[in-house]
C-alpha cells in the first residue's frame, strides 16, 4: 500500500509540470498577432540571402517573437498575410506565407518567411516557458561542434590550421585558391595550387585533426573531379559546392567520380531544392541553413529526410539570431551535425546581448525560453510596421475540408 501511494505521488509530482505547460498551451491559443516591424539592421551584409535584419512579431497576450532576415519589401508582403492570425499554428502560416501568392515563395522571399518563422517558434517557446529545442523533441547533444571559416591568420597555413584546432573547433576550413593579383583564374594551376595549401593543412592540423575544402563553385567538373582525387588521401572532412548550384543533377554523374564527402546546400533554398540529393545519397552532408530555408519549420523537414537517408548537417553561418536558432536546430538532430561560424568564433551584436552561447569552438544550448535572445532595438533603424491585413490581395486561399491549406 505505501509503495503504491508512493508511486502515485512520484506520477503526480512527474505529471505537475506537464498539466502546467498543458494550461499554459491552453492559454495560448487565443493569441492573435497584432503587429510585425522590421528593422534595418546596418551591419547586415547587403545580400538577400544573407541578411541579418530584424523582424519582431507582437501578440495580444503581450509576447513579442524575434527573427531575423528578409528585406523590407519581401517582410512586409509576408507579414500582411499574418496580421489576426494564430502564431502558435506555425505549419499553417508557413504554408500560406508560401503557397498564398499560388507562385511559390523563390529564395530570397524564403529568407524573409525564414525571419517570420523564426520569430513565431520564439513565440511559442516563450508561451510555453521553455527553449525552442524542447518543442523540437529535446536536445540529442550536449552541444554543437564547429567549424572555423576565416580563422585569423598565424603565419603560415600550417600555423594557422594548428591555431585554429587548439582553439577547440573541430575543423579548419579553406577554401579554392585565390589566382594571384593580376592574373585570371587559370583554373589548372589554380587546382595545383589549391592542392599545395591542402598539403599544408593537413599537415597544420595534425593526424587528429580534421578540415574541410570550399570550391565556392568556381570550378567546372573536370576540375572538381582532379581536385577531389589530388585531396582524397588527405582525408577531408567534406568538399563543399564543387560546382554550380543551379543544376543539383550533376551531382549524379559526379558522385561516381568523387570519393571525397561531399556538402551542398549553401545556395539552397527549400526542401525541394534538394530532396532529390537527399533521396538520391548524391551528398553526405546538407549546408542549407536558417533563415534560408524559411525557418525552422522547413529545416527540421529536410532534417529529417536527411537523417533517413544518412546525410549529416552542416548549415551555412548566416546571421548572430540564425547562429542561435541553429543550435536548436542542430541539438534536437540526432545524426551528425557541425555548424559553421567565422574567425575564433561570433561574438553577440550590439543589438542582441543575449544571443548564443559559444565556447572553445562550441555551440551550447541554453535553457531561455523561446530563442533565448534578447533584443534591444536602439542600435537598429525601424523601417516597418505592419498592422493590417493586405487589402488588395486577390488570390484567395483555399482550404481543403479538414481546413489544412492547398493552392487556389
Amino acid at each position: 500500500m505505501a509503495n503504491e501511494m508512493s508511486r502515485r505521488g512520484v506520477l503526480k509530482m512527474a505529471a505537475a509540470p506537464l498539466a502546467g505547460l498543458a494550461a499554459k498551451a491552453r492559454a495560448a491559443a487565443p493569441m492573435k498577432i497584432t503587429r510585425v516591424r522590421f528593422y534595418h539592421n546596418p551591419e547586415s551584409r547587403p545580400i538577400f540571402n544573407q541578411s541579418a535584419h530584424i523582424v519582431t512579431i507582437e501578440t495580444d497576450a503581450g509576447i513579442t517573437g524575434i527573427g531575423e532576415g528578409g528585406s523590407k519589401d519581401t517582410v512586409e508582403q509576408c507579414a500582411q498575410m499574418i496580421v489576426g492570425e494564430d502564431p502558435g499554428r506555425i505549419d499553417r502560416l508557413w504554408q500560406i506565407l508560401y503557397r498564398g501568392y499560388f507562385y511559390p515563395a523563390g529564395r530570397e522571399k524564403l529568407d524573409a518567411i525564414g525571419a517570420i518563422d523564426l520569430a513565431l517558434w520564439d513565440i511559442k517557446g516563450k508561451a510555453l516557458g521553455v527553449p525552442v529545442y524542447e518543442l523540437l523533441g529535446g536536445l540529442s547533444r550536449s552541444h554543437v561542434e564547429c567549424y572555423s571559416t576565416g580563422f585569423p591568420r598565424q603565419g603560415s597555413l600550417k600555423e594557422t590550421a594548428r591555431a585554429c584546432m587548439e582553439a577547440g573547433f573541430r575543423a579548419y576550413r579553406s577554401s579554392v585558391a585565390d589566382p594571384d593579383a593580376g592574373e585570371a583564374f587559370q583554373s589548372h594551376k589554380i587546382v595545383r595550387k589549391t592542392y599545395e595549401q591542402c598539403v599544408e593543412i593537413r599537415e597544420g592540423v595534425g593526424k587528429d585533426g580534421d578540415w574541410s575544402l570550399d570550391y565556392h563553385t568556381r570550378l567546372d567538373p573536370t576540375d572538381a573531379v582532379r581536385l577531389s582525387t589530388l585531396i582524397e588521401p588527405l582525408e577531408p572532412y567534406f568538399a563543399e559546392d564543387l560546382v554550380r548550384s543551379e543544376n543539383p543533377g550533376v551531382y549524379r554523374e559526379l558522385r561516381q567520380k568523387v570519393k571525397v564527402p561531399i556538402a551542398v546546400g549553401e545556395q539552397f533554398g527549400s526542401i525541394w531544392d534538394v530532396n532529390e540529393l537527399i533521396e538520391n545519397q548524391l551528398i553526405d552532408y546538407s549546408r542549407m541553413t536558417l533563415p534560408n530555408t524559411g525557418g525552422i519549420t522547413e529545416f527540421m523537414k529536410i532534417a529529417a529526410l536527411c537523417e533517413t537517408h544518412y546525410v549529416g548537417l552542416i548549415p551555412h553561418f548566416t546571421g548572430p539570431l540564425a547562429e542561435a536558432a541553429l543550435v536548436h536546430a542542430c541539438g534536437a538532430f540526432s545524426g551528425p551535425a557541425l555548424m559553421e561560424v567565422t574567425g575564433t568564433g561570433p561574438k553577440a551584436p550590439a543589438h542582441l546581448p543575449e544571443c548564443f552561447d559559444f565556447r572553445a569552438g562550441k555551440m551550447y544550448p541554453n535553457k531561455r525560453p523561446g530563442l533565448g535572445v534578447t533584443l534591444d532595438v536602439k542600435p537598429l533603424t525601424l523601417a516597418a510596421e505592419i498592422t493590417e491585413k493586405d487589402r488588395y490581395r486577390v488570390t484567395p486561399i483555399w482550404e481543403r475540408p479538414d481546413g489544412s491549406v492547398t493552392n487556389w
